[in-house]
């Protein structure tokens, strides 16, 4: 069965928006990435660093941060089971504030190590 005039022009109409978004999303994109390697040149490179090495090492820290407050809510957990001691949220706060913290100092002095 043929396709009718209307089948054929909406397909046609599809395709030319589904391009021009693709065209748009890679427009936008790549911008972004070009802003975000300028903005980790500029200000979170250390000497002699690439961006991809100062991106590789933020997500290691990164990373650090996020086992850190793992650990201290696992650790909070085990020291205050569910129901128990809700008032101490704000202290168990600040305590997993200072657990990331240390973490980030460490894995600061330990990268300049290498």
């Amino acid at each position: 069965m043929a396709k009718s005039k209307i089948v054929k022009a909406n397909e046609k109409i599809a395709e030319g928006v589904v391009g021009g978004y693709k065209k748009v999303e890679e427009g936008v994109v790549g911008a972004y990435k070009k802003v975000e390697d300028k903005f980790v040149d500029q200000f979170l490179t250390h000497e002699g660093e690439s961006v991809d090495d100062a991106k590789k090492r933020i997500a290691k820290e990164q990373a650090a941060r996020e086992q850190a407050a793992k650990e201290a809510a696992e650790k909070r957990t085990v020291e205050h089971p569910a129901g128990a001691g809700t008032s101490d949220i704000g202290k168990a706060s600040v305590e997993a504030s200072r657990e990331i913290g240390r973490a980030s100092v460490e894995t600061s002095r330990n990268m300049g190590k290498h």
